[in-house]
């Protein structure tokens, strides 16, 4: 069969699928002459009339109406229609969810009791005392997944709650994320998803921040501080933090080897840590997301150039300042990481129309946010 585009009508012997839309409505953008179901899934054999993101941007909210994700494929020569089913919501307990959940608690209390200097190999029935610490961790992360969560269910986007990672890490986790099904409907759907999870996370954030400030700072025992194998974690504070501790009036505790803020602080670095990795603007990133949104198909462009200004940021702390090897590494795995979404590129939309002015202007605002966020040497070890 001849698959280039073409024109034709259905032959009179096919019949559609009893839970898909009827052949009229196909008819103008492709012509049906084999039509059937297999493992669940509509499938329609024919020839486009159209090229094929056009006939799937005129099918694809028909076949939304019935329940179902379009694709287009070619098969067998010709293309072919293929309908999945979706839902959008939940069905029944999510217990891959609730217990990921559960494992990244108990990691995140373990990680956490060693920021209050708490031995959890020696004292395990004491980690229960770092819940501030793992309330801090997962309120921020699960609060800016559970924006980019209501945001799908808004556009009727097929999404998982969100699945947290544990790992023993300093943290505890390597963060949460949820899984997308299906297209996006068009710009607007794209950008409100992707912008509503750093918008909301930087909330939680701020307020997780401002009640670790006011909190009573950790004081390590003079024993750990005074041992000569001692090292110290140094963290970086980006500028949103370093202005919440002065509008507050708070110490952060710079030049006192033996105190630290209370761990929630840690929870809110966490939190502005993680809202400006996800705002640098390559594939499927949140700010991959938003750009795309609101550039277009320039993004791709745009983040060609991202992992070039992470490599040469990771050489600029090796060759000019004395950071450690932690900054300069974290920054290198990152240009390797970005370099390898940016060739896979950010979701495609379905109506790829632009973008209104008003929420042109909130990426512009976000992406200032996550400037804000940023800090150049986010963890060094001090002997």
């Amino acid at each position: 069969m001849d698959d280039s585009v073409g024109s034709g009508s259905d032959p009179p012997w096919i019949t559609a699928p009893e839970d898909g839309p009827p052949l009229e409505r196909l008819r103008p953008v492709f012509s049906v002459y084999e039509a059937g179901v297999e493992s669940e899934r509509l499938v329609y054999y024919g020839v486009p009339k159209a090229d094929p993101d056009t006939v799937l941007a005129e099918l694809w909210p028909v076949f939304r109406e019935c329940g179902y994700e379009l694709h287009i494929e070619r098969r067998h020569g010709g293309f072919a229609l293929v309908a999945e089913p979706t839902s959008v919501g939940i069905d029944g307990i999510p217990w891959t969810n609730v217990v990921l959940f559960a494992l990244t608690v108990v990691s995140t209390l373990f990680a956490g009791s060693m920021w209050y200097h708490i031995d959890p190999i020696a004292e395990p029935t004491e980690m229960w005392r770092a819940w501030p610490f793992t309330v801090a961790i997962l309120g921020v992360l699960g609060v800016h997944e559970m924006g980019h969560y209501v945001m799908s269910r808004y556009h009727d986007v097929d999404a998982s709650l969100p699945y947290f990672i544990p790992v023993p890490t300093l943290i505890g986790t390597m963060g949460a994320v949820i899984k997308m099904n299906g297209r996006m409907p068009d710009r607007r759907a794209l950008f409100d998803i992707g912008v509503s999870g750093p918008l909301a996370g930087l909330v939680a954030t701020v307020v997780v921040t401002v009640i670790g400030l006011h909190l009573p700072p950790v004081t390590a025992p003079e024993t750990l501080v005074d041992h000569p194998d001692a090292i110290q974690l140094q963290l970086g504070y980006p500028p949103l933090l370093e202005w919440l501790a002065m509008a507050f009036d708070q110490p952060l505790y710079r030049d006192d080897p033996g105190t630290a803020v209370n761990p929630v602080v840690i929870g809110g670095w966490v939190g502005l840590f993680v809202t400006f990795l996800n705002l640098i603007p390559v594939g499927q990133l949140d700010g991959g997301h938003i750009l795309r949104a609101m550039a277009g198909s320039y993004q791709r462009t745009i983040a060609a150039l991202v992992p070039g200004a992470l490599f040469g940021l990771a050489a600029y702390l090796y060759y000019l300042t004395d950071a450690d090897g932690n900054a300069i590494a974290i920054w290198a795995v990152w240009g390797v990481f970005t370099a390898v979404l940016a060739s896979v590129g950010p979701a495609r939309p379905v109506h790829d129309e632009s973008l209104g002015r008003g929420r042109f202007a909130l990426g512009v605002i976000t992406f200032v946010l996550g400037v804000l966020c940023f800090t150049p040497v986010p963890i060094q070890i001090v002997s």
